[in-house]
């Protein structure tokens, strides 16, 4: 059974809703009064009762926009059968210049007149200080970088969107720069990341001081930043670098452990002039920005217009879509250049090298096909379909052997070792008639990785050679490290050693301690027999070049005896 409370005991509803932080009012539209509850004062004990007292006054505190309240009642229908309209809204009030501000939710009805507009509405308001202060801070972390309190990427890109418009229709000018932190990771490896957080907020810090009203700046990426100048001529731009970059690279900057000196570069586009969209501003800038670093750190470029650049690109395009069409097409096949013994002229085994059929018949050459493929990240595929050329030949003709070039990519691309492992198991005895040449740089960069690379194809049977040795840096030692079978002496050294003492001394320095360390040689670009000669003396085991015959489309091992071959290459 329910008691229920005499009428007496029952507080006033004023007197609830004050308990709950909140006050009704009652508005009458025609006249402007306003009406509010009992116990306003422990509601609001710091606004005025007159500023109370009317609708119009009461606006005079609202902020950001006065008319908020009238506005929400004049944009929805009123309800028919003379129901009455629900409204919600928020909005700010300051009692004065100096005081903060406080945060209204007001929620009601309002009831149409005659005429159907609003004549009179009544709600209650309550201080919302705490969940406004709780969404601008959702607000603030949907648009800014949480380490630098900078606009994150997506709302600089939108910024940067923006001002190219504005600056499109008012035919002003602006620039776009992309500030980059030089050697950001040499930080983090030697002091940790938390010390590089603390130089991308300090560098952020001291962007931020040195802008103009109406600059924006946000974190575009790890160590980078983007900069929108407004109103932004190109000696502006050139002013601005400089004390962008003075005042990252003249004071260091202090974190727990220790002081680091930093500096950073900048590639910067003007816009719209050189750049119509955010994402053709960004390309640019991004590119500058790559150019300044290469050139030294701590350098300013700006982007200009480059006609060779542009004519490269676009044949860069066209070649790419062509090596897609080859590969799709099987018009990318193999050239054979005989490799022999010094002694005997011998074939020791043949250089697989890349060609590429056209549809006009004519042949591009590996130099026309690598480059752009490493440089367009298209080298895997056409590595993939050399080695399925290379190991079907070799599955063919159980008599010769066959060796492949592979790019840097390549030596650590796991579906690559999935396909040679997968071709090895269905092919036998082709592993140990293949060599795989790996290019000096690539040796080098890594040996730890190159080593492991090295040691998974010798499981399998197949040799190993060094290509282009002498162009770069590896030492014998490293050669022994890695366990390398062969190595080619690049041709630059060779084919003048008949002419040239110092290429002579260097070319037989490198055999007598290839030697020493049972490290087979081949020497590259022999271009006579007087040279061919000299480096049989020498002790060198293998040749090839133009002495011994050019690559060729042809497969010279099929050739019948005294058949001349015409030269690829």
């Amino acid at each position: 059974m329910t008691s229920a409370l005499p009428q007496a005991d029952l507080p006033k509803a004023s007197t609830i809703l004050a308990s709950l932080g909140q006050a009704a009012f009652v508005w009458d539209i025609a006249t402007d009064a306003m009406l509010w509850s009992d116990h306003l004062t422990s509601v609001f004990p710091d606004i005025p009762a007159e500023s109370l007292a009317s609708g119009a006054e009461f606006a005079k505190l609202i902020e950001p926009a006065r008319g908020v309240r009238s506005d929400a009642l004049g944009h929805s229908s009123p309800a028919r059968g003379g129901e009455g309209v629900p409204y919600r809204i928020e909005y700010g009030v300051r009692t004065s210049t100096s005081a903060p501000v406080l945060w209204i939710e007001e929620t009601g009805c309002w009831f149409a007149g005659a005429d159907g507009r609003p004549a009179r509405a009544h709600g209650i308001v309550r201080i919302n200080n705490e969940a406004h202060a709780r969404d601008e801070q959702l607000l603030k972390l949907s648009r800014n970088d949480p380490l630098t309190g900078e606009l994150n990427r997506t709302h600089l890109v939108g910024s940067l969107a923006e001002a190219i418009e504005e600056a499109s229709r008012f035919r002003t000018s602006c620039a776009f720069m992309l500030i980059g932190i030089d050697h950001l990771a040499r930080i983090n490896d030697a002091f940790g990341f938390d010390v590089a957080d603390a130089v991308i907020s300090e560098v952020a810090r001291r962007i931020r001081t040195r802008l103009r009203g109406g600059d924006v700046l946000g974190r575009f990426s790890g160590n980078k930043f983007g900069l929108i100048l407004k109103n932004c001529t190109v000696d502006d731009m050139n002013v601005a670098a400089e004390r962008f970059l003075a005042g990252i690279r003249d004071e260091v900057v202090p974190t727990r452990s220790g002081p680091v000196s930093v500096t950073a570069s900048i590639g910067a586009v003007s816009v719209p002039r050189y750049a119509r969209s955010a994402d053709e501003a960004i390309n640019r800038a991004h590119e500058t920005l790559d150019s300044a670093k290469r050139r030294r750190s701590g350098s300013f470029s700006v982007w200009r217009p480059n006609v060779e650049r542009d004519a490269q690109r676009r044949v860069n395009i066209r070649v790419t879509d062509e090596i897609v069409t080859a590969l799709n097409e099987r018009r990318i096949v193999m050239a054979f250049e005989p490799v022999v013994e010094a002694r005997s002229r011998d074939a020791a085994f043949y250089e697989c090298l890349v060609r590429m059929e056209q549809d006009d018949g004519q042949v591009l050459l590996a130099p026309d096909i690598v480059p752009v493929a490493e440089k367009l990240g298209l080298i895997r595929l056409v590595d993939h379909r050399v080695l399925e050329l290379v190991v079907a030949e070799l599955a063919e003709q159980p008599d010769i052997r066959l060796s492949l070039n592979i790019s840097p990519d390549t030596t650590m691309d796991p579906d690559w070792w999935a396909s040679i492992e997968s071709l090895m198991r269905a092919h036998s005895g082709v592993a140990e008639r293949l060599i795989v040449e790996i290019t000096e740089t690539v040796a080098i960069q890594d040996i730890d990785d190159v080593r492991g690379f090295v040691t998974r194809l010798k499981n399998y049977g197949s040799k190993i050679a060094i290509d282009d040795f002498g162009a770069g840096y590896t030492s014998f030692r490293n050669l022994r490290k890695l366990g390398v079978d062969i190595v080619k002496i690049d041709g630059a050294f060779v084919q003048n050693i008949a002419r040239s003492a110092d290429d002579r001394a260097f070319v037989q320095t490198l055999i007598d301690l290839a030697r020493r360390l049972q490290i087979k040689t081949v020497a590259e670009w022999v271009q006579d027999e007087e040279s061919a000669v000299m480096l049989r003396e020498w002790g060198c085991d293998y040749i090839q070049g133009r002495l011994i015959g050019l690559a060729s489309s042809q497969r010279p091992w099929a050739v019948p005896a005294g058949t001349v071959l015409p030269a690829a290459s």
